[in-house]
């Protein structure tokens, strides 16, 4: 019997072998179909799309709204993730007012992630389509309706919801987290070192404080309170209520599901998804056999932007630069070498006739800031230069826009926080004590010794204070001269305090309240010329597209969750990554809000 037993060797290599053959066999047949679909698609690009007289946009918003819209492909589904950025949003509804063959908006809040000023300023896009004599019906949906997503679907003509789905009417609330006991308890040190004067700078605070000082305490308080205020009147104004009845409604806590709500007459009524899409039948003018003709409004937008970008580059036009996330030395966001790349790019070119920088930061490095600005004054000396704040252009995101002509924000926007800080931490009783690992050095020089192992003695803390301090005394001196004030007057409203964008315009330190597009009319008005390109451009893949007209489901926007992570846990783990990047002095700001 042994005789007739086979190898390993012989049953394994001739199987490997067969499956190796019809693997390649099928990718070859797999790519042949492939080039065949492609080539089917000429230029690789979408059909454009055919819309039937009496349209409606089909407005799902959902996931991230950013500045920058985002297209990743994910292997293990084979599907593109996708989020729609504000300007393809704002470009599609402009594009959509004019649209004879649109009659309306159907529009759907799935509780998107952003900021307030990106909310107020998709609120006003929203306005302004109805100024063109259309429709936009909001229908509020889902297991939790936000206030974020209420304040926006006030504005629209009618706001109608799902019998009994939750929604608190309960003003804003802001929570920091703070970390010293976990420290203690581990034996970790951080040493803190602020600007001269900068006690309103708390990003520091978690770190070294159990609770929130009375000076952080305070800027948050007035901050909720300007954001509130704003929000709520301009959800008076369309709603036709007294802002005092909705503060006493959120202090009594007397709206907690959309039933109450219609009851309050903060919506027009309750109706199952089909009333209202018979709703909006009746509206567009047709009988209630033939189907609604609804349009993803994802996919006009991004067409719409895509053609916008075409036509508008070969012409003179307006470069809106989209600098967005943190100020950083190198890396994806607002890095040294992308934006003086797309800065040197636009100052070079003859068709450029004017600059937008659109800044949604929270700040970053002291030094990416400061190369960062040189950047934009070299532009700036070039070509008109304004710039639009988003939902953050705080600490170094404020830094960068110093140079500019003019600068707007929303009243919404959260800005200011001029200020610097440091930290330093020392882990050498954390090695000790909990690993038992322990240290031992030699040196050449007296001040050899700086580690993270050990804590700074005096002498060495005061040295890293003075240079802190001179990157501060710097920081008040490109406000300065920037927004033509005094250094005593910027210092009055420096020291790390943040500002709402409503306050940044009392204290002088933008010029003009309003959003991205009210921003390039007024460049457009300045320079005399209509045309607008965003950067960075969008590089053309033929796979995505490919992948894009294959997907069914182009109407479902992606959301940017990794995972099924809690939200709680995903926010420790961009802290946690934000912190490991931080390198050298700090000019950021101590929190990101999250309005629910």
């Amino acid at each position: 019997m042994s005789e007739n037993r086979l190898s390993f060797g012989k049953l394994f290599w001739p199987s490997f072998l067969a499956v190796f053959v019809a693997g390649l066999v099928g990718m070859v047949f797999f790519f042949l179909i492939l080039g065949g679909i492609i080539g089917s698609f000429g230029d690789f690009g979408p059909a454009p799309l055919a819309l039937q007289d009496k349209t409606v946009l089909h407005m799902k918003l959902s996931g991230s709204i950013q500045d920058v819209s985002e297209e990743a492909f994910d292997p293990t589904t084979f599907q593109l993730k996708r989020t729609i950025g504000l300007p393809e949003i704002l470009i599609g509804l402009e594009e959509a007012a004019k649209d004879p063959k649109i009659k309306g908006i159907f529009l759907e809040m799935k509780s998107p992630s952003m900021g307030m000023a990106t909310a107020s300023e998709l609120r006003f896009a929203l306005q302004t389509f109805q100024k063109a004599g259309k429709f936009v019906v909001a229908y509020l949906t889902g297991e939790q309706i936000s206030q974020q997503d209420y304040y926006v679907s006030s504005v629209c003509g009618a706001v109608y919801g799902m019998h009994g789905a939750t929604f608190l009417w309960n003003g804003l609330h802001a929570e920091s987290y703070f970390f010293k006991k976990l420290l203690d308890e581990l034996k970790v040190g951080v040493l803190v070192v602020r600007g001269q004067e900068n006690e309103f700078k708390s990003a520091v605070e978690p770190f070294y404080r159990t609770e929130m000082s009375d000076s952080s305490r305070k800027q948050m308080q007035v901050l909720l309170q300007d954001l509130w205020s704003q929000a709520r009147n301009e959800i008076a104004l369309s709603t036709r209520q007294d802002t005092t009845r909705l503060d006493s409604l959120a202090n009594a806590l007397a709206v907690r599901n959309l039933t109450q709500a219609q009851r309050e007459k903060l919506i027009d009524k309750n109706l199952y998804k089909h009333e209202v899409l018979a709703f909006l039948k009746k509206k567009v003018g047709i009988d209630e056999n033939t189907p609604l003709r609804l349009q993803a409004f994802a996919k006009y937008a991004r067409d719409t932007y895509q053609d916008h970008q075409l036509l508008a580059k070969q012409d003179p036009h307006i470069a809106v630069i989209l600098a967005e996330g943190d100020v950083e030395t190198d890396g994806e966001q607002i890095s040294t070498a992308r934006m003086a790349k797309m800065l040197r790019q636009v100052r070079d070119d003859e068709d450029v006739k004017g600059v937008v920088l659109r800044i949604n930061s929270p700040g970053g490095s002291a030094l990416a800031s400061e190369e960062i600005w040189k950047e934009v004054a070299l532009t700036a000396a070039k070509k008109k230069l304004y710039v639009s704040m988003g939902d953050y252009a705080a600490s170094g995101g404020y830094y960068i826009a110093m140079p500019a002509a003019r600068v707007f924000a929303s009243p919404m926007t959260i800005t200011g926080s001029i200020g610097v800080f440091g930290l330093l931490p020392y882990a050498g009783d954390f090695l000790s004590e909990k690993l038992g690992i322990t240290t031992d050095e030699v040196r050449t020089h007296r001040f050899g010794d700086i580690s993270l192992t050990q804590k700074l003695n005096v002498e060495e803390f005061a040295m890293m204070q003075t240079e802190v301090d001179a990157i501060y005394q710097q920081f008040l001196l490109r406000v300065s001269e920037g927004r033509h004030l005094s250094k005593r007057a910027v210092q009055n409203v420096a020291r790390g305090r943040v500002w709402s964008g409503a306050s940044a315009l009392k204290c002088k330190l933008v010029d003009a309240l309003g959003g991205l597009n009210a921003t390039i009319k007024s460049l457009q008005k300045e320079v005399g010329t209509k045309a607008v390109v965003f950067y960075p451009k969008k590089e053309d893949n033929t796979f995505n597209t490919l992948v894009a007209l294959l997907d069914e489901e182009l109407e479902t926007e992606k959301t940017q969750m990794q995972g099924n992570l809690p939200v709680d846990l995903l926010l420790f783990y961009q802290k946690f990554t934000q912190i490991k990047k931080m390198k050298g002095l700090q000019m950021r700001l101590p929190f990101v809000l999250s309005i629910r």
